[in-house]
């Protein structure tokens, strides 16, 4: 149940991309139950049909798109609005996970995590800068990771690109500040979706209770982040840009 009013995005447009799954998939579902209009991205059409199918409204729209290269994100970012009209705002929810020791990355392991999470939210932010791309006082919230803050074994590749990302931000921020428009992102801690899912599965199960632990409230669920995404697309936030917000149940205090 939604604690916004279900006319709170109204009117407006969202790029929500990796919306096939995880948290994705939950912030385009919110979006839709408070009135706005989601264009949701993702690379597997099957589950991104499945996302349209589960959000309420009728006027939302599937954009399969693969996000690796910067270049072809901004263009295809730029060519959004000719078809739907200017967007309100982005949320920028696309990438892979990596769990591996230093001693074992190799460079292709660094492109794929460079392309799907850093590049591409390159590509959104050279998209945004272009006039017409977001409208004056919209918002762009990019995907983060605690990690990218605090260290963790067989983290050291993610939590570079999510620095890069965190540190993006805060410079894209002052670039888009004369139009109003905000960028913020959202540093998570362990939340339950595929990705845990999938770390359980390999996991020592002394692993998973040390990190449990960790967060004081415990896991959190995709509509922990979905509440977070919602708040900071909405006018509710306008004056909270360049902020790397924390969302972790309590990770980062130990």
């Amino acid at each position: 149940m939604s604690i916004f009013a279900p006319d709170a995005l109204k009117g407006k447009v969202f790029l929500v991309t990796g919306a096939s799954s995880g948290l994705g998939k939950a912030a385009a579902i919110m979006i839709a139950k408070c009135g706005g209009q989601v264009l949701a991205s993702g690379r597997n059409e099957s589950r991104l049909a499945a996302c349209i199918e589960a959000m309420a409204g009728a006027n939302h729209v599937a954009l399969p798109f693969e996000m690796f290269n910067a270049d072809e994100v901004a263009d295809w970012v730029k060519s959004i609005p000719g078809k739907y009209g200017s967007l309100s705002g982005i949320f920028h929810s696309a990438g892979l996970g990596l769990v591996l020791p230093a001693r074992m990355i190799k460079q292709s392991h660094l492109e794929s995590l460079l392309q799907s999470s850093l590049f591409a939210a390159f590509g959104i932010a050279r998209a945004s800068s272009s006039k017409g791309v977001i409208i004056d006082g919209g918002s762009i919230v990019f995907m983060s990771s605690v990690i990218g803050s605090r260290g963790q074994l067989g983290m050291t590749a993610y939590s570079a690109v999510k620095s890069g990302v965190d540190g993006m931000v805060r410079s894209l921020a002052c670039e888009l500040a004369p139009r109003k428009i905000r960028a913020n992102s959202i540093l998570a801690g362990a939340v339950e979706t595929e990705m845990i899912a999938e770390w359980r599965a390999v996991s020592a199960t002394a692993a998973i209770s040390e990190l449990q632990e960790r967060h004081l409230l415990g896991f959190g669920k995709p509509e922990d982040v979905a509440n977070t995404v919602l708040f900071l697309l909405s006018d509710a936030s306008r004056w909270i840009t360049g902020t790397n917000l924390v969302i972790d149940g309590g990770y980062m205090v130990r």
